[in-house]
């Protein structure tokens, strides 16, 4: 099925089939580029549409508690406004609208319908603090879209404790040395995620030994100090893919890597 609708998607978006071998995951809400806004609607249709697995999505939450989808921690270079979500309801965060493609912010649940029985979801938790009665929200949004088994969290610190069995959560190596250490530790409560720069080849045949899945993070930002950024990226994903790792989150300009 999921090989006849990429099929089908290619046909329809001119472009070549993914390798199947690995499992894309769009950074920053989807298929961002000139026409698609990150975290947009159009950009997780896109995603869809070009047959990604998974999105990555940016959480955070409203004056009055509404969860939004935001990657900056103001409104102000996409959008023009100089505050926090924190600062802003969710009546005036619902009318701001992008300065280049006119796309509004959206909801969580909004992001989640759209995904339902399409595309697996990571959320980005930019949420400050514990507050466990709202982290119980999102568990049951992504429970209620039926996302929740093979959802993905980078997460904060103060929200590890919570979401430790809930959601499978972002680690780096020695995280999860430590993690092996206490009581009740599942390798299904993890996933190890980073790139070249944090993570080795011994790293990821040690994650694989231990069966825990290993993420890969392919994203121009973490180039933008290289000589030549785009030759660096490719070099990587080559390495990368010869050490086994199978996921990969990607800035979408870069899933021409990964086609047959």
């Amino acid at each position: 099925m999921k090989q006849t609708f990429l099929l089908i998607a290619c046909i329809l978006f001119g472009t070549e089939a993914y390798n199947q071998t690995y499992q894309l995951i769009a950074h920053r809400g989807g298929v961002v580029d000139s026409v698609h806004a990150e975290n947009s609607m159009a950009a997780l249709e896109a995603a869809v549409q070009q047959g990604y697995w998974m999105a990555e999505i940016d959480l955070r939450l409203t004056r009055d508690g509404a969860f939004i989808l935001n990657h900056e921690r103001t409104f102000k270079d996409h959008f023009g406004v100089d505050k926090p979500a924190t600062a802003m309801t969710w009546a005036e965060v619902r009318k701001l609208k992008h300065n280049r493609s006119g796309s509004r912010v959206i909801m969580l649940e909004d992001a989640l319908r759209t995904c339902r029985g399409k595309m697996q979801v990571m959320i980005d938790n930019k949420i400050a603090g514990n507050d466990t009665i709202m982290f119980s929200q999102v568990i049951r949004l992504l429970e209620k879209y039926n996302l929740l088994e093979q959802a993905l969290m980078i997460g904060t610190d103060e929200s590890t404790p919570y979401f430790t069995g809930k959601i499978k959560l972002s680690c780096t190596r020695q995280q999860l040395e430590d993690n092996k250490k206490k009581p009740g530790f599942k390798p299904g409560h993890y996933y190890l995620f980073g790139g070249t720069d944090s993570m080795t080849a011994e790293d990821v045949a040690w994650a694989g030994r231990e069966g825990i899945m290993v993420v890969a993070a392919i994203n121009r930002f973490h180039y933008r100090d290289a000589k030549n950024p785009d030759e660096a990226i490719a070099a990587d994903v080559e390495t990368l893919k010869s050490w086994g790792v199978k996921y990969f989150q990607i800035d979408s300009e870069f899933s021409r890597y990964f086609h047959k």
